[in-house]
């Protein structure tokens, strides 16, 4: 068997990707794959809910959405955080793995620009110096994109990510908005086109993990990509995280389909 390698996990949210990384994670050899990506500097946090609406002004959308909280500012040089979430994504054998949202890539490269020695300034050159230039890239992704934006759109007002244990409460707290799911349908479909393009313009070969596959055979899926990693199919554990999609979210999806043709908002 050749050398295990490092590999990033290229997806956009609500696609099945924490599936996917957790199933990695739960073998303890093929690394310990995080969103190392997401945290912004002036803040230390991930995107809050509203700042994934910033170009909405519909009051009736925002008042669905907690108010944004104060964080801390990343005071760590480039190089620093380059080390770190090295240390923090390897497993013992070296193997290194992450996860990366298009939404995120220009952190990607703001961070990467304060490296010594740099190799260029897009996001080829940013993922080389930063990472192993051997990398298997596995793009995740979810055809239904409507299905994606109603657990993006319920996510991002309970601010409930994962479920490790139990289904979501059918009252949740969250409401169903058009206008809301709409502006994530925007977001999300724009995220894996951009995906496909850079694989296409650099010509990039990557593995194609679909949800679909993710939620029908979890453990087979995670075996295939084992074996692109070099490691043992046979580590592949049972799916580790339970699916959050309920009959409440079939529910909104069917209900925004039908608004989306009558009033021309995106599928």
């Amino acid at each position: 068997m050749s050398e295990p390698r490092s590999y990033l996990v290229c997806a956009s949210q609500r696609s099945g990707s924490t599936l996917l990384v957790e199933s990695l994670r739960a073998t303890t050899v093929a690394g310990n794959p995080e969103e190392f990506f997401q945290y912004l500097p002036s803040t230390s946090r991930s995107p809050q809910p509203r700042q994934w609406f910033e170009s909405v002004t519909d009051e009736t959308v925002l008042s669905l959405l907690a108010p944004l909280e104060p964080g801390t500012a990343d005071t760590r040089t480039a190089e620093q955080w380059r080390d770190q979430l090295l240390n923090l994504g390897r497993t013992p054998n070296g193997v290194w793995g992450g996860k990366l949202m298009w939404n995120q890539v220009p952190l990607v490269l703001d961070r990467a620009a304060g490296l010594p020695d740099r190799s260029g300034d897009d996001l080829r050159s940013a993922l080389d110096d930063i990472l192993d230039r051997d990398l298997v890239l596995i793009h995740v992704f979810r055809r239904d994109v409507v299905a994606q934006a109603v657990s993006m759109w319920r996510a991002v007002q309970t601010q409930v990510w994962r479920d490790d244990a139990t289904p979501p409460a059918p009252h949740d707290g969250a409401e169903y908005h058009a206008d809301g799911i709409a502006h994530l349908v925007r977001i999300l479909r724009d995220q894996d086109v951009q995906w496909r393009n850079w694989f296409e313009t650099e010509d990039l070969d990557h593995i194609d993990i679909s949800f679909d596959d993710l939620v029908a055979a979890p453990q087979a899926t995670a075996a295939k990509v084992l074996v692109e990693l070099g490691l043992d199919a046979d580590l592949a554990p049972p799916p580790p995280l339970k699916r959050q999609s309920d009959g409440r979210s079939k529910e909104w999806v069917e209900r925004y389909r039908s608004e989306a043709a009558a009033n021309g908002l995106p599928l």
